[in-house]
């Protein structure tokens, strides 16, 4: 591991008290676990993606003597089976999932932590059961709008042109004009090696956009083959999908969840999600706390965004009387 991973400003690693597999219905079973402090204020992590999955490192953002925390890999990710599955996997069967979760934990309210996609889940879940959160930690903020897809699949060649053109390069002409379905007819291709080639394809393009200063390493995990899976074919789905939300619902939605407290944390040079985004958000949620990182991209494993997700996790523990 490289000395910028290596001296981010997390908490020390720590292992999972408990973990498991939950079954949410005939087709898909969910890998999920827990540590920390078991009697601490409950957070629930959601990782990126769609299909981006946990890792240990996400453990480190939350004091383990005050925090339980609780990570789950979201349907067709990282170890929940069957990976990439992109069949009943839907933004209303994620919600439905972390309910499951926080009955089978017996957890009244918790934190939603999220970032990227997360941040879009957190929100959507917030806005479904306003009743079971504490508030929330939002980072790298995506709403899922039409126009930050096609950002996705064509704006960031503006900053990446070489990226941009590796994604594209696979795509013969004249399937240049749609991307989305360009890659939709490889990832849900018949032929697996099809299929896993361009989810590489999907994967090395996004790891490429995501840093201010390149993180070869880090680059090199999303090009990992069950990451790459999971991440080209569930965001290819749900992008198609648009979210499986109505445009801009999670602003028009915020009404539900305005009471709580929120803290928005974003990126400077977010290429994959730029700040307009947050800047809406916090436009149309005042009450939220924003705080632009000036030396950040999109990756929540960068030092400034590091720093402010952790300082977050400890505002609110000292806010809720935690010392």
């Amino acid at each position: 591991m490289d000395a910028s991973t290596s001296e981010l400003p997390l908490f020390p690693p720590l292992q999972a008290n408990r973990s498991g597999m939950l079954p949410v219905d005939d087709l898909h079973t969910l890998y999920w676990e827990e540590c920390g402090n078991p009697r601490g204020v409950p957070v629930l992590f959601l990782h990126g993606g769609p299909g981006g999955g946990i890792s240990p490192r996400h453990r480190q953002f939350f004091n383990p003597e005050y925090y339980r925390i609780v990570l789950f890999d979201q349907r067709g990710a990282g170890k929940s089976t069957p990976l990439g599955e992109y069949r009943d996997n839907t933004t209303q069967l994620l919600i439905s999932d972390i309910e499951a979760l926080r009955a089978m934990l017996g957890i009244e309210q918790w934190l939603v932590f999220g970032g990227s996609w997360g941040a879009t889940l957190a929100l959507a879940y917030g806005q479904a059961h306003p009743q079971n959160c504490l508030g929330f930690i939002l980072r790298g903020i995506f709403l899922c709008t039409r126009a930050e897809i096609d950002w996705f699949m064509y704006g960031m060649r503006w900053f990446f042109p070489e990226a941009h053109a590796a994604f594209v390069a696979p795509i013969p002409l004249e399937e240049r004009g749609d991307l989305l379905q360009a890659y939709k007819r490889r990832l849900f291709s018949d032929d697996a090696q099809v299929s896993l080639q361009a989810a590489r394809d999907w994967s090395r393009y996004e790891g490429h956009c995501l840093f201010l200063k390149p993180q070869p390493e880090m680059q090199q995990v999303l090009e990992d083959d069950v990451v790459a899976l999971g991440v080209g074919r569930l965001e290819a789905h749900y992008f198609l999908h648009h979210g499986f939300m109505e445009e801009d619902q999670l602003i028009r939605n915020l009404d539900r969840i305005r009471h709580l407290p929120a803290v928005i944390i974003q990126g400077r040079y977010d290429a994959v999600c730029p700040p307009v985004s947050a800047y809406r958000l916090h436009e149309a949620w005042p009450q939220a706390r924003l705080q632009i990182i000036a030396d950040a991209g999109h990756a929540a494993l960068e030092p400034g965004t590091a720093a402010a997700l952790v300082a977050a996790t400890e505002q609110f523990r000292l806010q809720q009387g935690f010392t």
